[in-house]
Order: structure tokens, then C-alpha cells, then sequence
């Protein structure tokens, strides 16, 4: 799966303050992500991450579908 930094990544499971949509701060073997919703930063297996991915936005307006 093509995650790149600054994506926008939509998951399938809410973070615990109620926000799906997550910003790729680093990626690699594992994620940072940055929760839009309350700004909490966090590292997530890049496993686990790939499957609780519904969709990719990009800055350049480009959606992707997982």
C-alpha cells in the first residue's frame, strides 16, 4: 500500500476522542500518526494500520481507496 508523509488516512476504527481521520507524520515499518481530532501523536505497526485504512486522501486533491 502507497502511504506517503502528509497523507490523509480515513480508518475503518475511531481513536478514542471520536475523530477516523489521521495525518502520516512518519511511515516506514511503522506509522506516526497524528489524530485531526484532538492532536494526539502516536506510532502504529504499519500491519495494523493497513488494515483499518478505508481511504487515502492526498494534499493534491487525489483519493484513494483501500
Amino acid at each position: 500500500m502507497d502511504v506517503r508523509v502528509g497523507d490523509v488516512l480515513v480508518m475503518k476504527k475511531k481513536h478514542p476522542c471520536g475523530g477516523f481521520e489521521f495525518s502520516v507524520l512518519r511511515s516506514g515499518m511503522d506509522f506516526k500518526l497524528h489524530c485531526l481530532g484532538c492532536g494526539r501523536e502516536f506510532m502504529i505497526p504499519r500491519s495494523k494500520a493497513e488494515k483499518n485504512i478505508k481511504k487515502i486522501l492526498r494534499e493534491n486533491k487525489e483519493e484513494t481507496n483501500a
